[in-house]
């Protein structure tokens, strides 16, 4: 059965890629609104993961 965490942190890391490949303003450094929210869903998502793993 696939894990619903980490498939959203999976599908959470493919939007950003998605994005950032495509937005002209977003950098390794600084993120339009849309790229920041996308990261930051991503970093969240991520953590959550790993922290479960870990336990």
């Amino acid at each position: 059965m696939p894990d619903d965490l980490h498939r959203s942190y999976q599908d959470a890391h493919t939007a950003h890629r998605k994005h950032a490949r495509t937005c002209t303003t977003c950098t390794d450094n600084s993120r339009c609104p849309t790229g920041q929210r996308l990261f930051e869903a991503f970093v969240r998502l991520q953590d959550a993961y790993l922290n479960r793993q870990r336990q």
